[in-house]
C-alpha cells in the first residue's frame, strides 16, 4: 500500500470486504443464481446447499447449532426481531437495556415501550470510577423480576470496546425466567464468542464488522434446553422457519459463513497483534498531547475490545478535527455510524458522565486485522498535527 493510501481506523462502523470471502462469493453472484426455495431443480437446490453450508459455518463459529441461525439483513433486524420477537410472547411485559447500547436497541426499546411495554434502562459505571462503561449485576438485579420478557445487554460496545461480564448477568436473568438478547456484532473476530458460555439466548450478528459483506446478518434463537420461541416481524413466504420470511441473500449468506470461518481461524492470535497496534497507537498519541484522556475502560485483554480506542482531546472540538484527519487521509469517527447524521453528541460517552462539551471533544479509533504498524505511526503524527494546527499549541 502506498504512502499517500488513505489510513483507515473506522473499522467499528465497517470492515474491508476480505478478498478470499469476495472469491467465495462471486460464483453465487453469477452462475449460480437460484432461489434457495426452489427445491424442484438442480440451481435452487445447490443454492439451498451452499447456505446450509453457510449456516454451518456461522453456528461453529458462535458455538451454536446450524439449527440455531437464522439469516437476516444484519445486525439491526436481528435485534428487532430478538426485541419484539420474544416480547410479544409476553405482552406488557418488562424490557430491559442498558443505556449504552447500539441504537438498534434502544429505539426497538422505545418503540415496544410505545406498545404498553415496560421498559427499563439501566445506567453504567462512570468514567471517573473503577471498571468504567460496566453494568453494575446488582442493579441488573434488582431490577429483574418475573414479569420481564428480555434483556439486552451488548457484548462488546462499538464506541468504548467495554466487554460486558455476560455470564454473570445471564446467571441473573435466567434466575428469575427472563430471557438474555446479547448484542454481538462488534465481537467476532475481535475477541472469542460462544453463546453456551455467555449463557445467552438470543444474539444478533453482522458480517460487515467482520471482514464480510453488508446487507447480512444472522440471529441466534436457542433450541436447546431453555426453548427460545419467538413471534415473527417479517411475514410472507415462511423462510427460516417462519421467523424470517423473504428470498435468501445466498450470496451474502455465502460470504457472512466464510468471514466468520476467518474470523475465528485468526483466534487467539490476531487480537493480540491488533491490541499492540491500538497500544502502539494510544502511547504515540498521548506522548505528543498533553492532557489527552482515555474513555473508558483500560486498555487490558479481556476487558476492552483490542481494536478499540476512544480518546477525548483537550481544546478541540472532535468534528473539526475529524475534517482535518479526513483531509489527511485518516478515516476515523466521533461514534456509531448509525447515529451519524443525529447532532448529538455520543449517548454511550454522557452515559459514561461525560458533558456534552467533553463528549464533542472525543473521537473513535478502530483498527482491524489489517491495520499496519505504518499506518499507525502515520495515523499518530497526523492527528498530532491536525490536533496542534486546531489547538494553535
Amino acid at each position: 500500500m502506498s504512502a499517500d493510501a488513505p489510513i483507515y481506523l473506522d473499522n467499528h462502523a465497517t470492515t474491508r470486504l476480505d478478498p478470499l470471502v469476495l472469491e467465495a462469493m462471486l460464483p453465487w453472484l453469477t452462475d449460480h443464481y437460484g432461489n434457495a426455495g426452489s427445491g424442484t431443480h438442480s440451481l435452487g437446490l445447490e443454492a439451498r446447499s451452499a447456505v446450509d453450508a453457510a449456516r454451518q459455518q456461522v453456528a461453529a463459529a458462535i458455538g451454536a447449532t446450524p439449527r440455531e441461525v437464522v439469516f437476516t439483513s444484519g445486525a439491526t433486524e436481528s435485534v428487532n426481531l430478538a426485541l419484539a420477537g420474544a416480547a410479544s410472547r409476553r405482552p406488557g411485559g418488562r424490557i430491559v437495556v442498558v443505556t449504552t447500547e447500539h441504537a438498534a436497541v434502544l429505539d426497538t426499546a422505545a418503540h415496544l415501550e410505545q406498545q404498553g411495554y415496560s421498559v427499563t434502562r439501566l445506567p453504567v459505571i462512570s468514567n471517573n470510577r473503577e471498571r468504567p462503561g460496566f453494568l453494575d449485576p446488582k442493579q441488573l438485579a434488582a431490577v429483574v423480576d418475573d414479569q420481564t420478557a428480555v434483556v439486552s445487554v451488548m457484548l462488546a460496545n462499538n464506541e468504548i470496546g467495554v466487554i460486558q461480564p455476560i455470564s454473570d448477568l445471564a446467571a441473573i436473568v435466567h434466575d428469575r425466567g427472563g430471557l438474555l438478547h446479547v448484542d454481538c456484532a462488534q465481537a467476532v473476530g475481535n475477541i472469542p464468542v460462544d453463546v453456551d458460555c455467555l449463557g445467552a439466548d438470543l444474539a444478533s450478528f453482522s458480517a460487515h464488522k467482520c471482514h464480510g459483506p453488508k446487507g447480512v446478518g444472522a440471529l441466534y434463537v436457542r433450541r436447546r434446553e431453555r426453548l427460545v420461541r419467538l413471534d415473527p416481524q417479517v411475514f410472507g413466504g415462511g423462510q427460516e422457519r417462519g421467523l424470517r420470511s423473504g428470498t435468501l441473500n445466498v450470496p451474502g449468506i455465502v460470504g457472512m459463513g466464510r468471514a466468520c470461518e476467518l474470523a475465528v481461524a485468526g483466534l487467539p492470535r490476531l487480537p493480540a497483534v491488533v491490541a499492540a497496534a491500538r497500544d502502539r497507537l494510544w502511547q504515540q498519541l498521548a506522548a505528543s498531547i498533553p492532557a489527552l484522556k482515555l474513555n473508558g475502560p483500560p486498555l487490558r485483554v479481556g476487558v476492552r475490545l483490542p481494536n478499540n480506542l476512544n480518546v477525548e482531546f483537550p481544546g478541540v472540538d472532535g468534528g473539526t478535527l475529524l475534517a482535518e484527519l479526513s483531509r489527511a487521509g485518516v478515516a476515523a469517527s466521533a461514534g456509531s455510524a448509525c447515529s451519524s447524521e443525529q447532532p448529538r453528541p455520543s449517548h454511550v460517552l454522557l452515559a459514561l458522565g461525560l458533558s456534552d462539551e467533553e463528549a464533542r471533544r472525543s473521537l473513535r479509533f478502530g483498527l482491524s486485522r489489517l491495520t499496519t504498524a505504518a499506518e499507525i505511526d502515520r495515523a499518530a503524527a497526523a492527528v498530532f498535527a491536525a490536533w496542534r494546527r486546531l489547538s494553535g499549541s
